[in-house]
């Protein structure tokens, strides 16, 4: 039978083949992952190391846009719109089964927004050149409320609708890990560097690691380390200079998810500026709706953002002020906090909407290359610019970029979505298979979601789940769709995973404990704690 190339155990023995590595990569989010892509598709022997899952930071947490940022044209970075406009028409032609092209509508409650924003997004529109989504136009009272039956009516005006690009962003990021490994890359996931390897000059000449899965320690050997941690590139900063200068400003992003009655239409709504000067977008996900995003710089961060009261509080109001039929707190069906890796300023004088949003790679004494900041749309662009950095430090023999059209594992030309299986694209067929060669395995594992049986044992054996946090977060969605539902399919996951992975009870009873903690946080109370 031939070996399954995403078999981590296939995967973590093969590691003693390569005595030494090209390139070796830290973290496996958006930005690792391409990283990785870009790296063993140029012909570099290539090494990704994640410390928990794909995506499981900010990279699972975002808006669920693959977008130009229609703020930053308002505030004049017409650069980093341009080259994010060009990012996104690639990526819905690399990716057509993740990316789809939705319509915005920025409803107008004063005289003027009409003009104003039109003027606006025919810029937007100009910037995207030939990878346009479509055009942007002004539509009356009517229509508006013709395509957004749940907008508030009275004070209105009209609207002004724009196309943008949007996607399941955890699926991309699995999608991108096999991409890599089919071009011969070695990905490991719940593996976790633990120190940086210098020689007595202080160079880097590579990472030590350890498999967590099984304690085990490992040393891996390259003349280029790649920091791509995101909010965590700090910690890897120190591990080779104690006093290394702060790159990072996290950023916290809070997302609230509703039932798809409160925004029923297939248009996203955009609030370019609310009582505060922040966006606020409603986006249908997955026959849901999806309310953020706030912007609060954080002091500290960690795996595990909590969205705070107050966040909760404005996005509540905020979306009710546009809204004839009010959502409530016991309404939200789960609540989702993501960090944002911002390059930190200069000085402290930024605000978080002026710290800088386009990508830095920063190059350490050591050797050491740290990409930061940038976003889930340009991932392509940062990796295509880490890469070719590393060439210009003379650390890689020179080749080519090979990305721009390379299409991504499941890539499927997909306008049919009735169906939510339409997120595997090209997988489809095996994961019918699974459920041919045993229909129990087609059975629907909570009668609120659609997700069935198969798409764990599919998850385990294809998309290197390893745990039911995996899986319920980042391979189906349904912590981030409906945290109750979630918590009710835990016992039934582990017990699929563990015969699957071949784990023991106690390690399913372990795995049962830890993902009900860690659901409970996307649950939200219905009534709020005061402050």
């Amino acid at each position: 039978m031939e070996e399954n190339i995403f078999n981590r155990e296939h995967l973590v023995n093969s590691l003693p083949n390569t005595s030494k590595w090209d390139v070796i990569i830290i973290g496996g989010g958006a930005t690792g992952l391409g990283v990785a892509v870009d790296s063993v598709t140029r012909g570099y022997k290539t090494l990704l190391l994640e410390q928990v899952d794909y995506a499981k930071g900010t990279s699972s947490r975002s808006t669920k846009l693959v977008h130009g940022g229609v703020r930053y044209l308002a505030q004049g970075n017409i650069d980093l719109v341009r080259e994010a406009l060009h990012e996104r028409g690639l990526l819905e032609k690399n990716a057509p089964h993740l990316v789809k092209n939705q319509s915005f509508v920025i409803p107008n409650y004063r005289w003027w927004e009409g003009i104003y924003y039109t003027i606006g997004l025919k810029a937007y529109d100009f910037l995207a050149g030939k990878l346009s989504l479509g055009k942007s136009t002004h539509i009356n009272k009517t229509k508006t409320v013709e395509r957004l039956s749940t907008l508030r009516k009275k004070g209105l005006y009209g609207g002004v609708v724009y196309k943008d690009g949007q996607f399941d962003d955890s699926r991309l990021a699995i999608n991108l890990a096999q991409t890599a490994i089919e071009n011969g890359a070695t990905l490991l996931n719940h593996f976790k560097v633990t120190d940086l390897i210098q020689d007595p000059k202080g160079k880097i000449t590579g990472v030590n690691a350890q498999d967590t899965e099984t304690s085990k320690e490992y040393a891996f050997a390259s003349d280029l380390v790649i920091n791509a941690t995101g909010v965590f590139s700090d910690e890897i900063l120190k591990m080779q200079k104690k006093d290394a200068r702060k790159s990072i400003v996290p950023s916290q992003g809070v997302h609230l998810v509703f039932d798809k009655s409160f925004l029923p239409g297939d248009d996203a709504i955009m609030i370019p500026k609310t009582d505060d000067g922040r966006v606020l977008f409603a986006v249908p996900w997955h026959d849901k709706v999806l309310v953020g995003t706030t912007d609060t710089n954080l002091d500290d961060h960690s795996l595990e953002p909590q969205a705070q009261e107050q966040e909760i509080e404005f996005i509540l109001k905020t979306f009710n002020n546009y809204l004839d039929k009010p959502v409530k707190r016991s309404d939200v069906r789960s609540i989702f906090a993501g960090l944002r890796p911002l390059a930190a300023p200069k000085d402290d004088s930024e605000k978080t909407k002026e710290i800088s949003r386009s990508h830095k790679i920063i190059v350490s004494e050591s050797g050491l290359l740290t990409i930061t900041g940038g976003k889930w749309t340009t991932y392509r662009r940062m990796a295509q610019d880490t890469i070719n950095k590393a060439i210009s430090l003379k650390k890689l023999p020179k080749k080519t970029c090979q990305t721009k059209d390379l299409a991504i594992h499941g890539a499927k030309p997909t306008e049919d979505r009735s169906s939510y299986l339409y997120i595997y694209g090209t997988d489809q067929e095996a994961l019918a298979a699974l459920t041919a060669s045993n229909p129990e395995l087609g059975q629907k594992l909570h009668p609120r979601l659609p997700f069935t049986k198969a798409e764990v044992v599919f998850a385990a054996r294809n998309e290197m789940a390893r745990t039911v946090e995996d899986v319920l977060a980042r391979r189906v969605r349904a912590l981030f769709l409906d945290a109750d539902a979630a918590l009710s399919m835990t016992e039934e996951v582990a017990d699929l995973l563990a015969k699957e992975l071949n784990k023991d009870e106690v390690w399913k009873q372990n795995q049962i404990q830890q993902f009900k903690k860690l659901a409970s946080q996307y649950c939200i109370d219905a009534s709020p704690v005061s402050a």
